[in-house]
């Protein structure tokens, strides 16, 4: 083990409440922590410490070594360097003895694992000991006195344009980066030669507040990179999903609703492919059991709770949740969102249904969505 990752990751978190759990872009923050650690090239291990069950789980279901962290150690005061010493000494004690520390925080979703892997980089190649992401910045600070506001990083008094100015360094606290015995010696994550990790700009979104986790949400939707729905499963919600939430009344009260074939096609190409699909429906409607019978699929509808019928049918299954994908389109779908490890949208679903999804079709529900769901299941199978 050369090179050790450590997040630290609380139960305790007080401006949004089990932050660490809290989704972004369909993933939980320790989670996307987790993924962006183990990408990194140069990262050989990543290690979480927690206080909190709940975080653990989802810590190691992503794949992280999950350390206890002791009740003195959960404190809203208790240093960050405190957590990553006693991470150290843990790791010591089964014989790791790591020359590169990597402290990442999860209040940072976009962490690029090439900027890990460049910060790294900086450090094995004895160019720095202590490296910190931030972003360039040419803004103008000011700080308040008693005679008033005074230029913290320029004269006030001269207002040079930005080619003639150098640039500063803003701290996005996303991670850090430093020689692991240095920080033993000096207990602190700067010391040393210190140097800098430039990260892109739309990656500096920081999550301590309920606004900055809305604003993370929406970002989210632009900077994630596109990865292969690798699942196991498809379940999908009826109405909106199938249909395009529309339901046609004729005089005598009977409803009808329209459906693509295309979609038909595409449930049984994934059948074929052995990938298990279900339909979940809130509502009672005998056209929903002529499609599934039709796509030759189980159907259960007329659900007051729908996340404990998805559930039940996962584990009669014997799936892992984290492989597979629930398709929805309104706030009846965000118990099942929250569950599988691909909460999918259609595009004209409820804001907050887009904020929960991994993943944001192309196609609207009736127009192909289950169809384009299909293709990218089975494209990820392909390779």
């Amino acid at each position: 083990m050369s090179v050790v990752a450590v997040i630290p990751a609380r139960g305790g978190s007080k401006g949004v409440p089990l932050k660490n759990l809290a989704r972004v872009g369909g993933r939980p923050l320790v989670v996307r922590a987790v993924d962006a650690c183990r990408r990194a090239q140069l990262v050989d291990t990543v290690v979480v410490s927690t206080d909190h069950d709940g975080i653990a789980r989802a810590a190691r279901d992503a794949g992280a070594l999950v350390l206890d962290r002791p009740a003195e150690l959960g404190g809203d005061i208790v240093s960050s360097e405190a957590v990553l010493l006693h991470a150290l000494d843990r790791l010591a004690e089964h014989g790791a003895d790591p020359r590169i520390l990597v402290f990442v925080q999860c209040t940072s979703p976009f962490i690029d694992p090439a900027d890990l892997d460049d910060a790294v980089r900086q450090v094995r190649d004895d160019l720095a000991d202590s490296v910190f992401s931030a972003v360039e910045t040419y803004e103008f600070l000011w700080r308040a006195t008693p005679e008033g506001l005074r230029g913290v990083n320029h004269d006030h008094t001269r207002r040079p344009r930005r080619q003639d100015r150098e640039p500063h360094h803003r701290e996005t606290g996303a991670f850090y980066v430093m020689r692991a015995d240095g920080f033993r010696e000096h207990r602190h994550r700067f010391f040393g030669r210190i140097a800098v990790q430039p990260v892109d700009p739309s990656h500096a979104v920081e999550v301590d507040s309920e606004e900055e986790l809305d604003l993370a949400r929406a970002v989210a939707r632009a900077v994630d990179r596109e990865e292969p729905l690798d699942v196991d499963a498809v379940v999908t919600d009826f109405d909106g999903v199938h249909t395009d939430d529309r339901v046609y009344v004729d005089q005598d009260g009977r409803e009808t609703v329209a459906v693509t074939r295309g979609d038909g096609m595409g449930v049984r190409l994934l059948l074929e492919a052995g990938v298990r699909v279900c339909v979940l429906s809130t509502e009672t409607n005998p056209v929903v059991r002529a499609r599934a019978q039709k796509l030759g699929v189980p159907v259960t509808q007329g659900l007051r709770d729908k996340r404990a019928a998805l559930r039940q049918w996962m584990d009669d299954e014997g799936l892992d949740p984290a492989r597979v994908a629930y398709v929805g389109n309104d706030v009846n779908d965000l118990g099942c969102l929250a569950e599988v490890g691909w909460p999918i949208a259609v595009p004209d679903s409820h804001p907050e249904v887009l904020a929960a999804a991994r993943l944001v079709l192309t196609r609207p529900g009736g127009s192909g969505a289950v169809r384009e769901v299909c293709e990218r299941v089975l494209a990820a199978r392909k390779g």
